[in-house]
């Protein structure tokens, strides 16, 4: 077990002990990490997740998985991988239940159109929101002159939740296409990153990147299976099975060889062929449950044994700002594959793609009604952060801010607002 020190369980405000406490009480012995886990889990920003879309919207279906169900299901990956590596299975826990708590209504449909209209302000990234939200915006801990410290984390837990330790721009000026800060934070990132003599992100932070990738392919596969959206028949369709890696390569990486490669040791395994002639019975349910149980136990067994093996040749410590998670080629080709089948059969649809120029329109329509009627029409809470933002471009990110905290349903409500304003006033 990796031996966490008081610099990785600081936090960056000073908290006074819980007074309403009875005087016959035990006190709160909890461990700082299970504390960080327990107010992600109990913070409003996850509980918005339940009506943000995964891959279909959260309303598609009777058994949808929505982002929140997806976070949960990444938890319980990083906490076992995590445990088997000898890492705070708390701290890894809560790194899933973060990863995507950055995310907009739409999910990354919502992020492309929140960083058309954020240029002013430095764009928008679902992954430098997380940091927001998790240091500022969830309401938790305040100074006495207002200043929110959000859920105030540990230091560890904020490194753990920071999947790309990098601002938007760069010392040299150029940008990053994907990173975990916007500029205007950069103090917090270099505060949680004290400790680190690299880039990488934490070995937390790998362990819920990883296991993110896997919950995407797996879980999700099983969800189109079930709706009749994909098939794994197309693994012994070759003609199909080579225009997929083609784009499956394109979209995710790897080659189309290595993805070819994939499908072929997919298919020497039994709860894949059983899962291709799923047919909706009990004894299909049962099949496909399976499948996705014995998946993920393949990918989170190769990954600890990959990455205890280095560890051990190398001599080297796997905690926090020590170590690197290995990843086997062929695990990586095969979550590749899952993840190409799982997304691109729905993504390329004409009807998927036409919901989605119509969600991001309506992120554009609440987006001008919002700043148009600022502060007025912005939450109280949000309303004060107008009012203090000293310029244009601080008045805009909260704006952004806002639109980004809604749900789905909401944000929807607030579109037709607008648009019968929009019609009366015209």
């Amino acid at each position: 077990m990796y031996d966490y020190t008081a610099t990785d369980t600081e936090r960056r405000f000073n908290e006074a002990p819980k007074g309403s406490e009875f005087s016959t009480g035990v006190p709160d012995s909890r461990q700082a990490f299970a504390r960080d886990r327990a107010r992600v889990l109990h913070s409003a920003a996850l509980r918005r997740l339940a009506d943000k879309t995964q891959v279909v919207g959260p309303r598609d279906g009777d058994t949808p998985r929505t982002r929140l169900t997806h976070s949960l299901e990444v938890a319980q990956i990083a906490r076992g991988i995590g445990s088997g590596l000898g890492l705070d299975a708390d701290l890894c826990e809560m790194a899933g239940l973060t990863h995507d708590i950055g995310h907009p209504p739409y999910g990354h449909n919502g992020e492309i159109a929140l960083n058309e209209v954020a240029g002013d302000c430095g764009g928008f990234e679902g992954n430098a929101q997380t940091l927001r939200i998790l240091s500022r915006l969830e309401p938790k801990i305040i100074d006495t002159q207002d200043n929110s410290f959000g859920l105030n984390l540990t230091r560890a837990a904020l490194d753990a939740a920071c999947k790309y330790p990098r601002t938007h721009t760069n010392p040299d000026g150029t940008l990053n296409r994907k990173y975990g800060c916007y500029d205007e934070d950069a103090h917090i990132l270099a505060w949680l990153r004290e400790g680190h003599h690299d880039q990488l992100p934490s070995m937390e932070a790998q362990a819920m990147d990883w296991s993110d990738d896997i919950a995407y392919s797996v879980h999700d596969v099983e969800d189109g299976i079930v709706s009749g959206r994909v098939t794994l028949k197309v693994l012994w369709d070759l003609v199909e099975l080579a225009a997929l890696a083609e784009k499956g390569a394109r979209a995710f990486g790897g080659t189309p060889e290595e993805l070819i490669d994939a499908a072929d040791s997919l298919r020497q395994l039994a709860v894949v062929a059983a899962a291709a002639d799923f047919d909706h019975s009990l004894r299909g349910y049962v099949g496909l449950k399976k499948l996705t149980s014995e998946l993920v136990g393949r990918y989170v067994g190769a990954t600890i044994g990959a990455t205890r093996t280095e560890a051990s040749i190398s001599g080297g410590v796997l905690g926090r700002q020590y170590g690197r998670l290995v990843v086997p080629a062929q695990a990586q080709a095969e979550v590749r594959l899952l993840k190409t089948i799982a997304v691109l059969y729905v993504m390329d649809a004409p009807a998927h793609m036409a919901r989605q120029d119509r969600q991001r329109e309506r992120v554009f329509r609440v987006f001008d009604y919002l700043t148009a009627g600022a502060p007025g029409t912005l939450d109280p809470m949000y309303r004060q952060w107008w009012e203090q933002a000293p310029n244009a471009a601080q008045r805009q990110r909260v704006v952004i801010d806002q639109i980004a905290s809604m749900t789905e349903s909401r944000l929807e409500r607030l579109a037709r607002r607008s648009a019968d304003l929009a019609a009366f006033m015209g």
